[in-house]
């Protein structure tokens, strides 16, 4: 099984042992937030422009905030540009196929960024370390997975990887919380609760992964996530900062006048049903 060069030998140790208690205010955080949103629609504009085809993953444990990112960094943009693609379980069709083809119809064409919650790195992660795949078929992925990458390199995608490293002291606080707050019940699986006792087993499936994946054509970037705040937005500068672009020069919109309803008569408003307005 070849492996990939690892040219970030000390990424083993990078998870945070210690919960990160450094604060950062939510009114820096919003102003700091709406600047690179606004970053982000010009880099949308020039995705258009330019046909480029990128393509995002976001990997790392459970709750270590993939999520909030990927809402933060969509939220602003158009869904036709941009994608984001968390892909269920496999289904018994699914698992008899190649690894890598319930993914490929999801890559993005001329004009498009997707955004991977969790991807094809499922492999190396909870299906090895819940034995949800077999030996070979793990070790499989391993030797094939950086093959894969290059292709979509080769073809014209950008292949942005990131990995978010939480704390066991912080997602611990997490999943509390997701526990405390019924409007965060659905975050919390059965497979969350089984893998809090499998942290060892996770982080050496990480190392492992780190160690044929990281290559120098598909390098990880680790986003320290024990603070959510901090995590959006060095993630979202990074993504900025990997991506050239300018902003596209566009023709100032003016409203045209509203025309006269002449002649047209309205039917009633009582004919219509409308909402209770409950508030």
């Amino acid at each position: 099984m070849g492996k990939g060069k690892n040219k970030n030998k000390g990424l083993k140790n990078i998870e945070p042992k210690k919960k990160d208690t450094r604060k950062i205010s939510l009114e820096i955080y919003e102003k700091e937030l709406a600047k690179l949103q606004i970053e982000l629609v010009k880099l949308q504009e020039w995705i258009k422009q330019e046909q480029l085809k990128i393509v995002v993953l976001f990997e790392g444990r459970d709750a270590a905030g993939k999520g909030g990112v990927i809402k933060r960094i969509s939220q602003s943009l158009n869904p036709r540009v941009c994608r984001v693609v968390a892909l269920g379980t496999p289904t018994e069709k699914e698992k008899t196929q190649w690894y890598f083809q319930r993914y490929v119809p999801h890559l993005p064409a001329g004009g498009e960024m997707v955004l991977f919650d969790r991807s094809w790195y499922n492999r190396a992660g909870v299906e090895h370390v819940m034995e949800f795949c077999t030996t070979g078929e793990y070790h499989e992925f391993m030797r094939t997975c950086p093959d894969f990458e290059r292709m979509l390199i080769r073809s014209g995608i950008v292949l942005i990887k990131y990995w978010f490293s939480v704390s066991d002291e912080e997602q611990e606080d997490r999943f509390q919380s997701r526990i405390d707050d019924q409007t965060k019940h659905w975050k919390l699986s059965p497979m969350d609760i089984i893998s809090r006792d499998k942290w060892l087993e996770y982080s050496k499936a990480k190392d492992e992964m780190f160690k044929y994946t990281d290559t120098k054509q598909s390098p990880w970037f680790v986003v320290a996530a024990d603070n959510k705040k901090r995590a959006r937005l060095n993630c979202i500068s990074h993504l900025l900062s990997k991506i050239p672009y300018r902003e596209v020069d566009r023709e100032k919109m003016v409203l045209a006048p509203r025309k006269k309803e002449e002649g047209y008569i309205r039917p009633p408003f009582s004919d219509q049903t409308f909402v209770p307005e409950v508030f």
